[in-house]
């Protein structure tokens, strides 16, 4: 795959205040993603300087734009193919790094078992090439997006970082296994300080309403899903379940702004200790399919319309992290509520109807 790279355009907006972080320069794989492109916002607005390496397979180079916009700074972006180790070698050669912020991979569950070797291939090769062009170039501070499907079907809730760790499908066994890949490249070198980040369930937008997420096809997450619907782009949404041993019988996840998920990437970056350590990323709070529906009906003002079916394989009733870890080890928390999490996803979807294709961020 060629290799380009561009500035992004001038903003338009005045610079936010900065913190200086002494000119640290940060990787970001998959940073035109709903995560990592918020998480460069994040970055940009502490101080530091963001490279987003990104092939554009599932992402736009539109929300590359929109951090620029929001922040008022200049982005690197280069297009390319972390899977091809050329790439990977041109993008270290080419930039002073001082540290990898590793989103870029396939994710979608359902997608992974259908098409398992193209998972295995795109996530582990990436992430070898990746590892490999670090450790030749000196570069050993690594934040790895992982998930809290490495856990697959808990023992019991909240979950601790502790617990058993299983997997149900592709997706999952990737995360697991580079997780397995980075305990062990740790084990070997003391310099390298990597942090394992299971995410629970990224909902929201920035509060600007310009930054959000624009999953390709059908969505394959609640929360978009029902904001598609709201806004009209698809009639109903469907419960899968309503006969779990929960309150209200429908499945209960713990759901976490994506500005909150940002900052954990910070705060992690921000640990010392030459090991490698896993974080859950969650509330610790739960909510249901339904009290979600409820929620988003009143952010939006629309009565979103759902209908009951039956349970999908593989679902599980409830899903709760334990972030004590996180809280007490990173002084990082989750601050942000349910309703702001549901207001911001709001103002993003019924600014941008079809995404980032709506093209009415300036």
């Amino acid at each position: 795959m060629q290799l380009t790279s561009r500035a992004d355009r001038t903003a338009t907006v005045s610079p936010v205040n900065v913190r200086p972080r002494s000119d640290r320069t940060v990787l970001v794989t998959g940073g035109a993603g709903y995560i990592g492109s918020h998480t460069a916002v994040a970055l940009l607005e502490q101080g530091f300087e963001v490279i987003i390496v990104d092939d554009l397979s599932n992402s736009s180079a539109r929300a590359v734009e929109v951090v620029g916009h929001l922040t008022g700074r200049n982005v690197t972006f280069i297009e390319g193919d972390l899977t091809d180790s050329t790439v990977v070698a041109s993008v270290f050669a080419s930039h002073p790094i001082d540290a990898v912020i590793h989103f870029a991979g396939l994710k979608a569950v359902g997608e992974s078992v259908e098409q398992p070797l193209r998972y295995y291939r795109t996530n582990l090769l990436s992430t070898m090439n990746l590892l490999e062009a670090m450790q030749s170039n000196g570069v050993f501070d690594l934040v790895f997006s992982s998930s809290a499907t490495v856990y697959g079907d808990p023992d019991t809730v909240p979950i601790p970082e502790s617990a058993p760790l299983r997997t149900t499908n592709p997706y999952g066994a990737t995360k697991l296994m580079i997780e397995d890949i980075c305990r062990d490249v740790a084990a070997s070198d003391p310099r390298w300080n990597i942090s394992l980040l299971r995410y629970f369930n990224p909902v929201g937008a920035h509060p600007s309403g310009q930054l959000g997420e624009d999953p390709n096809g059908i969505p394959n997450n609640l929360v978009p899903f029902v904001m598609q619907v709201a806004v009209g782009r698809r009639d109903e949404v469907a419960v899968f379940g309503d006969d779990y041993d929960t309150p209200d019988g429908t499945g209960v996840r713990d759901y976490i702004h994506v500005v909150d998920l940002a900052l954990g990437h910070i705060a992690a970056l921000d640990r010392r200790g030459g090991r490698c350590e896993a974080y859950n990323l969650g509330t610790g709070n739960g909510s249901s399919v339904l009290e979600i529906i409820a929620a988003a009906s009143a952010a939006s003002g629309v009565e979103i319309p759902y209908r009951l079916a039956d349970r999908r394989p593989g679902d599980i009733a409830t899903s709760l992290a334990d972030p004590t870890r996180a809280n007490t080890e990173l002084g990082w928390r989750a601050d942000r509520a349910l309703d702001v999490m549901l207001t911001d996803a709001w103002r993003w979807q019924s600014g941008n109807p079809n995404g980032f294709a709506s093209d009415t961020a300036s």
